[in-house]
């Protein structure tokens, strides 16, 4: 089952190039934050984190639901991702540093986990295979990927994430 993506659009190309977006985009999957239950789960200034939330709500990767007053009595706006980031295309957006916010995302969020747990879902796997092979060795992935992202959340499931990269080894050249 693969998903037909759409190419992205700059601004949502621009808005997905950032590690904090991304992080931000993880956090609000399951559950709706307010920008300042945001920020403290990044460690970050509130008003940074604003802007960050407004470029997503602007390009349509998370949607503020309804206001509810805070402990304070302040009008609060939580947010929930809407998903819509896999049902793009961003590689051929003209727009660079996607693939590095992507791995900087994955880097910071590994940091928060206790070593020995990160380990053991983790595997490394050297091969040498031809244009066909490397061709259908994605597909096979991408369809996998897509499988479990069509799939509803499980209400009482354990949040697990998943990094995925094919690269060359130019090491071994």
């Amino acid at each position: 089952m693969t998903v037909q993506r759409r190419p992205a659009t700059e601004a949502e190309a621009r808005a997905l190039a950032s590690a904090t977006r991304l992080r931000i985009l993880r956090l609000c999957l399951d559950r709706a934050l307010t920008n300042k239950e945001i920020a403290e789960r990044l460690g970050a200034h509130p008003a940074t984190t604003l802007h960050h939330v407004r470029t997503l709500v602007a390009t349509g990767f998370l949607a503020p639901e309804q206001a509810r007053r805070g402990a304070r009595g302040a009008r609060e706006i939580p947010y929930r991702a809407t998903r819509k980031s896999w049902t793009l295309d961003v590689h051929d957006s003209g727009v660079s540093g996607g693939g590095q916010a992507m791995l900087d995302a994955f880097l910071q969020e590994i940091r928060l986990i206790p070593l020995d747990e990160a380990g053991r879902g983790m595997s490394r796997l050297g091969l040498r295979l031809t244009s066909e092979e490397y061709a259908e060795l994605r597909q096979r992935l991408s369809d996998l990927l897509d499988e479990f992202a069509a799939r509803p959340p499980s209400p009482d499931g354990i949040p697990y994430s998943l990094f995925v990269s094919i690269h060359r080894d130019v090491g071994r050249e």
